[in-house]
C-alpha cells in the first residue's frame, strides 16, 4: 500500500467534504447521474438485505438504500465525509452504520458476510491496488451475490470534446494513459482508470462481470456545463438518451463513468 498517496487522497476528501453535496450531490447533473445508478441498484439491493458500501462519501446512497429498508454498512477513508454522512442521517432512524475505514483495510470487517457490495462515483479509481480490494471482497460477499461498482472510464467523450475544442489537450487526454494526478483542494490525488479488460483480470476468478452500463454518456460531468446545472428539459432529454443507449457496447465505455455488476463465484 502507498501510504503517502492514500494520505493525500484522504486530505483532499476531508477538505471537500463540506462542499461536496453543493457541487455534486444536489446539482441537477449529479442527481441525473445518480438516479441512473439507482435504477440498477434498486433491482439488486432489496429491503431486508445487508449490503456493504465502499467510499460512501456524504451518505447520499446509503440514505437512499436505508429509506428503502436495505441495511447498509457504509465506510469511507475520510473522517470528514463520515461526519457529514452521520449528520445527514441523524434522527432518521435508518438501518445504516457509518464507519471510517478505507477500502484497503477491508479485512477489518471479517468474518462478516454481506448480501451485496456497492461503490459509487469513482471511489475505487483512487485505490492503487484493486487486486488487494478484490481479494478482500471475496471473503465479504456471499456466493452468487452481486457487487455493483461505478468507476470513471478510461475515455470520457464529453471531457475530451469539451477541453479539446478549447485547446486544453492535457485535460482532454488526461485519462487516456490510465493514470492521472488531479489537484483536489490543494492535494495531488492519483487517479487510475482501469479498462473493463483490466478489471476482469483483477476480479477473476472470485467474481465474474455480468453487465456493464455507461453513466453520464450524454449527461455531462458536473464540472463541464454551467447551463445544464439548472436542469430543465434539455437535461431530461439527455438523461433519457442515456437510459436508452447505456448498455450498448460502445456507449457503455465513453461516458463519465461505467457501472459494473459483478457476481461472486464459488472460487
Amino acid at each position: 500500500m502507498n501510504y503517502l498517496a492514500q494520505a493525500a487522497a484522504v486530505r483532499a476528501f476531508d477538505a471537500m467534504a463540506d462542499a461536496y453535496d453543493d457541487v455534486f450531490t444536489f446539482t441537477p447533473i449529479g442527481r441525473a447521474q445518480r438516479e441512473q445508478v439507482w435504477r440498477f441498484a434498486d433491482q439488486l439491493f432489496l429491503p431486508g438485505m445487508n449490503i456493504l458500501e465502499l467510499n460512501c462519501g456524504t451518505g447520499e446512497d446509503a440514505l437512499h438504500f436505508g429509506q428503502r429498508g436495505v441495511h447498509v454498512t457504509a465506510i469511507d477513508a475520510s473522517s470528514r465525509m463520515i461526519a457529514r454522512a452521520r449528520l445527514r442521517a441523524s434522527g432518521l432512524n435508518l438501518p445504516i452504520q457509518f464507519s471510517c475505514l478505507s477500502s484497503e483495510l477491508l479485512t477489518a470487517l471479517r468474518p462478516r458476510v454481506f448480501d451485496g457490495i456497492f461503490s459509487n462515483f469513482s471511489g475505487l479509481n483512487c485505490v492503487r491496488d484493486l487486486y488487494q480490494v478484490a481479494r478482500s471482497l471475496k471473503f465479504l460477499l456471499a456466493s452468487g451475490s452481486s457487487a455493483l461498482l461505478c468507476l470513471s472510464t478510461r475515455f470520457c467523450l464529453w471531457e475530451s470534446a469539451w477541453y479539446g475544442v478549447r485547446a486544453q489537450f492535457g485535460k482532454a487526454t488526461r485519462r487516456w494513459s490510465g493514470r492521472s494526478v488531479v489537484r483536489v483542494c490543494d492535494s495531488d490525488v492519483e487517479v487510475l482508470y482501469p479498462t473493463i479488460h483490466e478489471l476482469r483480470n483483477v476480479f477473476e476468478p472470485w467474481f465474474r462481470i455480468c453487465g456493464v452500463s455507461g453513466i453520464g454518456i450524454f449527461v455531462p460531468p458536473t464540472y463541464l456545463s454551467g447551463r445544464l446545472q439548472h436542469g430543465g428539459r434539455v437535461l431530461e432529454n439527455l438523461a433519457e438518451i442515456d437510459r436508452i443507449v447505456c448498455r450498448l457496447p460502445l456507449f457503455r465505455v465513453i461516458g463519465d463513468h461505467m457501472l459494473l455488476r459483478l457476481e461472486r463465484t464459488n472460487a
